[in-house]
């Protein structure tokens, strides 16, 4: 069955075509741009979400509740990224490659005429992702923008129309390719995370309580005293890993060591710190909790943060719309969808 839809895949294609290629480190930086961009990305938003879910709007947050948040906030990223992903789905690749379709043929392999079930599982799973991919732009776009409200009240009826604007352009050039940029990507998620763990490291050292959320008796206390409101909780705290199906995903495009070293040794330092520093800035004055993420910086670097946290999302945008080309490319080559003409645009 032939369809008249085409697809037009482009985005990061540009640096996955040459991965295989390049060294360790060059590979590395790759996957900082590419695999991390969207988790990279959630500290604009996620521990605002997880506060106001926790305490609700206009009240203020006490130490338990911003302790056990961060608590959860981090064993969310040691448990789901870095024992789940990192440790363990990382080794399960089909024959080098990964992602929810890979794992899903790996799954029928092994359980050979009971594996039937699997594809459903596998549909759910792919379901699960276009609707990350559906969501992502315009929630981190919106989040970075946001930022110029801080920088002056002024911006603030622009912030939707320059969202919108932004999103526009970032799928009309879908169609173009955007290869020509995509080698910056991972330069620029780099500088990214370093801002990141800047900005946190101070706060942190303004109220060092917060280092003991890592103890995850915070956190459990945090859903025994909450009950259903830690339960809905829960549900934002998972807002950090977002993106993190990622690391999979690209595993045929990085190789698993650069991926591990990328996340172990940038990501998960840098987005550890930047959320304990927020949650340092709450304990210090419950109204900050309206932009945590922006207040940790110092007014002066306001501005340039916006335009950073501009780029660092759109390069998550494009990562993840990407990568639901790929999917999309997978789920036809093994009869899960329709054909579609599919146009390499970043190739010619």
């Amino acid at each position: 069955m032939n369809s008249s839809t085409s697809i037009a895949v482009s985005g990061t294609e540009g640096i996955m075509h040459s991965a295989p290629t390049a060294g360790f480190w060059g590979l590395m930086l790759g996957s900082i741009g590419v695999v991390y961009g969207d988790i990279g990305t959630s500290p604009l938003y996620a521990m605002r979400e997880s506060v106001l879910a926790a305490v609700g709007a206009g009240n203020p947050a006490s130490e338990p509740v911003v302790l056990g948040i961060l608590s959860l906030v981090i064993w969310a990223l040691l448990i789901v990224v870095t024992a789940k992903y990192v440790l363990l789905l990382l080794h399960a690749d089909n024959n080098g490659e990964g992602g929810t379709l890979a794992l899903m043929a790996l799954a029928q392999r092994g359980l050979g005429r009971a594996g039937a079930s699997i594809i459903l599982l596998g549909i759910i799973s792919g379901a699960l992702f276009y609707g990350d991919a559906v969501i992502t732009p315009a929630l981190s776009v919106l989040s970075a923008i946001e930022g110029l409200k801080i920088v002056t009240p002024a911006f603030d009826p622009y912030v939707v129309p320059i969202t919108v604007v932004i999103l526009l352009a970032l799928f009309l050039v879908q169609s173009r390719g955007t290869a020509s940029i995509a080698a910056f990507f991972g330069p620029i998620t780099l500088v990214w995370f370093i801002t990141l763990a800047s900005a946190g490291i101070w706060h942190v050292a303004q109220n060092p309580i917060v280092l003991t959320a890592i103890n995850p008796l915070h956190g459990i206390e945090f859903l025994i005293a909450h009950r259903l409101v830690g339960f809905l909780t829960l549900g934002a705290v998972f807002l950090v890993v977002t993106g993190s199906e990622a690391l999979y995903a690209d595993l045929g495009h990085f190789g698993r060591r650069p991926i591990q070293a990328a996340w172990l040794f940038v990501a998960l330092p840098a987005l550890t710190i930047n959320y304990l520093g927020q949650g340092a800035l709450i304990l210090a004055d419950p109204k900050n909790i309206e932009n945590p993420f922006f207040l940790l910086y110092p007014e002066w670097a306001l501005l340039p943060t916006v335009v950073l946290a501009t780029a660092a999302t759109v390069i998550a945008s494009q990562a993840v719309i990407t990568g639901a080309y790929s999917l999309t490319q997978q789920a036809i080559s093994l009869g899960l969808l329709p054909r579609f003409e599919i146009r390499h645009t970043s190739a010619a």
